[in-house]
């Protein structure tokens, strides 16, 4: 679909990138879908709003045992309904979790390159960044356990938000990793919020495990972000759902959340959510169909021309991490190279971190022939400006 005068995020950014970028060009950045949503969604919106007031709104039954259904078929696990509250999306429940269980000044652990929001999450709120850098291993990342322990050992760090799968590297983390974090935190008295919203985008081969069920201890200590908004394309309907078991834990972040004036989601994000939860899981399966189609296509595609180009192992999200430092090029020149030059609107590796300068992150929600054309435009840039590493 032609976004373009829509206000969608990543199409705005792309004009303002580039004013004179070319009719046609489709943006892979934001991750958000470049696909309709499902019908089934589309259509019961519309007999929702046919046969309803579109007042003040609390969850319904209905509503939560969607949601405790979906995480049953899809995650073996056994949600209660009194664990479930919303937030208008999990990067607003990041920053409520950094000011419920942390004092300005306090460390919050995360583990970089990372999703930016995480950043702001800390230091917005005036706490401190305190990086557990992941260690490039080959075409993928593992978590360096001793850094972690060091820094859980240090009483000024009360909270770790942890990417799980992780954007942007895509790593699903494994359960002998999820238990080794657990253990260590939890030794440590360190709080775990782990933000869970790509858990349903795992690649073939590959088993997301939730924090929560590993054990009914780290059940007890964690704080589990989830959300329609990336499986099903419903990030404008700013519903999430924040699962807490611990009662202690989960007032202290619902007495934040309302300390803000926040007290009711949004009526159709409400319903979209059911509705997805229970009729859309057809349509989910052939999305991963997509986008492990398209994910493929660029692993082909960059090997067969690009070499000097190194994909990572994508192994959860739609999010392909690419390394473009063989190339030499600074951060902004690499990012004008892609904006400019290549026409191709990823999302640059440096918002993640310094220690991503020279990545780029591609957004492959989309239809196949969309990755072919940004295929095709990237090796014509290469081309023109680095012939000789070109196949």
């Amino acid at each position: 679909m032609d976004r373009a005068g829509t206000g969608a995020c990543k199409w705005e950014h792309m004009f303002a990138d580039n004013p004179n970028v070319a009719k046609g060009i489709i943006p892979l950045s934001v991750a958000d879908m470049e696909l309709k949503n499902a019908p089934e969604i589309q259509e019961g919106l519309k007999r929702y709003i046919d046969n309803s007031v579109l007042g003040y709104s609390n969850p319904t039954d209905a509503y939560l045992d969607a949601v405790i259904g979906f995480m049953k078929r899809h995650h073996d696990w056994d949600v209660k309904k009194e664990w479930i509250y919303q937030t208008p999306g999990v990067v607003s429940a990041l920053f409520f979790a950094v000011k419920a269980y942390t004092d300005p000044g306090d460390g919050v652990i995360i583990m970089t390159p990372v999703y930016y929001p995480f950043y702001g999450a800390v230091t917005a709120n005036g706490r401190v960044v305190v990086e557990n850098p992941l260690i490039e291993d080959g075409d993928s990342y593992r978590i360096d356990f001793e850094d972690l322990e060091r820094k859980t050992k240090d009483p000024k760090n009360k909270l770790i938000l942890l990417c799980s799968p992780h954007n942007p590297v895509g790593r699903v983390w494994t359960r002998e990793e999820l238990e080794r974090i657990g253990r260590i935190c939890i030794d440590n008295d360190v709080l775990i919020v782990s933000d869970e919203i790509h858990f349903d985008l795992i690649m073939p081969g590959y088993h997301h495990t939730v924090f929560s069920t590993i054990s009914e201890e780290f059940n007890q200590h964690c704080v589990v972000c989830t959300a329609p908004s990336k499986t099903f394309n419903l990030a404008g309907m700013q519903t999430s759902n924040i699962m807490i078991a611990n009662e202690e834990i989960r007032k202290k972040f619902i007495d934040q959340v309302e300390s803000c004036g926040m007290y009711i989601a949004n009526i159709l994000g409400y319903e979209a959510c059911r509705i997805a939860y229970t009729d859309c899981d057809a349509w989910l399966k052939e999305l991963l169909e997509v986008i492990v189609r398209n994910k493929e296509y660029i692993e082909q595609f960059v090997a067969r021309h690009l070499p000097q180009v190194k994909v990572k192992r994508l192994e959860g999200t739609y999010l392909l991490w690419l390394d473009f430092r063989a190339y030499g090029l600074s951060a902004k020149e690499l990012e004008h190279f892609m904006k400019m030059d290549a026409q191709l609107f990823f999302d640059d590796g440096y918002m993640f971190g310094q220690s991503s300068e020279g990545f780029e992150r591609i957004n492959m929600a989309c239809p196949t022939w969309v990755i072919e054309q940004a295929m095709d435009r990237l090796l014509a840039a290469m081309k023109e400006k680095f012939p000789k590493t070109v196949q």
